[in-house]
């Protein structure tokens, strides 16, 4: 049975998933076949992942422009640029792959990156246009839309690997098409801009807005829980070749693991109103935990697909309750700027991981590189243990005061 709340939603938050649905189908592509054409046309195996790196370093230099650019051309304007942007990224790989050239087939994911960089923040504009009490099935149903992501980017990235005489050109004529229909949805809603509904914009500063407790908490719990997932999803393709896997084995255990990541949106919504953020954020590192774990249980592909499928729902329960958790912490005439030192902060350490997924694999090998992930996990852990120190002592002050 629907939920009122869910029931509720507008229109631009459903187009606004749908969107969503093709990017993410965009970036489990990628996602597939980038490390194998790094691979194939890298100088080294050092840097077979140096695509992967380049399309997150894109992702990360496009939020703090992309703030920049919502709150003078507004959210609309703001996506249609960044689509246009990874088009353009897209003709620079197709090129790269005709002509089997390392150097720009990088800087067309890098160009991608920051398309997919802007579209990070749909999930931001489906809390502006939903009512305040929608915002957990807002964020949620947006981030849903990875389901289609799910199933969609790995068949295409399956049946157009060979298409085409150079391997994966297909993908990358696919990967236009879906981007052009995205450009055409999005032409067509109606989104409301950060401060349509607010009075004179809030006077607090970055840095006062920065300091409080839940705002860290939520910032660093995202950061940390993408991380993870980001550097162990990325040298996944790597291992499994590695270990004797067909390239469509690996298509089907990262297709699980994109399940595992947006299949529980439906109700991640849900629960984290009932358990609250801090609680479904630790239940997240549980997830990533075993996931680590899991790696002892390789090469055998049931534990591939195991410790991405732990991996994927890690993600989803960290992720989203910290992405809600952050929308408590800001007055929407704020939103801009914390939303976007918020991705920021993301997609610096999700480009790092991805830039040392290959050496690590390479270096330490897939069991040990998962070892070095649980210090990362017990960080959340203690992050969350702060801030509910931090939230206790401001309530002791509050009530002190209140008594006086």
């Amino acid at each position: 049975m629907t939920s009122p709340v869910s029931a509720r939603l507008p229109v631009a938050v459903w187009g606004l998933a749908l969107c969503q649905a093709l990017l993410v189908s965009g970036n489990v592509l990628l996602i597939a076949s980038s490390p194998l054409i790094g691979a194939a046309l890298s100088p080294s195996a050092d840097w077979s992942t140096l695509p992967v790196a380049a399309q997150l370093l894109g992702l990360t230099a496009a939020t703090l422009p992309a703030g920049w650019l919502t709150a003078r051309l507004g959210r609309k304007r703001t996506f249609l640029i960044g689509n246009l942007v990874g088009l353009a990224g897209i003709v620079g790989c197709l090129l790269a792959l005709i002509d089997e050239h390392f150097w720009l087939f990088n800087l067309g994911t890098f160009a991608i990156g920051m398309s997919i960089g802007v579209g990070m923040l749909y999930r931001f504009a489906a809390v502006g246009a939903a009512d305040i009490r929608q915002r957990d099935s807002a964020i949620s149903l947006v981030m849903a839309g990875g389901i289609v992501a799910a199933l969609l980017g790995p068949w295409m990235a399956r049946r157009l690997q060979n298409i085409f005489e150079v391997p994966f050109l297909g993908s990358f004529f696919g990967l236009a098409g879906l981007y052009l229909a995205a450009l055409i949805i999005l032409q067509a809603l109606v989104l409301p801009d950060p401060n349509d509904r607010d009075a004179p914009r809030p006077a607090r500063s970055l840095h006062l807005l920065l300091r409080q407790p839940q705002s860290l908490a939520a910032i660093a719990s995202a950061a940390l829980g993408y991380a993870v997932m980001n550097l162990a999803m990325t040298a996944t393709p790597l291992a499994m070749s590695q270990a004797g896997h067909a390239f469509g084995e690996v298509a089907s255990v990262i297709q699980w693991h994109m399940l595992a990541m947006f299949a529980p949106s439906f109700f991640t919504g849900r629960l984290t109103r009932r358990f609250g953020h801090a609680n479904m954020i630790a239940a997240g590192a549980v997830c990533l935990l075993g996931s680590a774990l899991c790696a002892w249980l390789t090469p055998q592909l049931w534990a591939f697909g195991a410790g991405l499928l732990l991996l994927g729902l890690g993600w989803n329960f960290t992720f989203l309750p910290a992405s809600a958790w952050l929308t408590t912490t800001y007055q929407p005439g704020e939103a801009p700027r914390v939303q976007a030192i918020n991705d920021c902060a993301v997609f610096s350490l999700t480009t790092l991981s991805a830039l040392l997924a290959g050496p690590l694999n390479a270096w330490l090998g897939w069991q040990t590189l998962n070892m070095t992930l649980i210090p990362l996990v017990a960080a959340m852990w203690v992050v969350m243990l702060l801030s509910r120190k931090a939230e206790h002592e401001k309530a002791q002050r509050i009530a002190g005061l209140d008594a006086e």
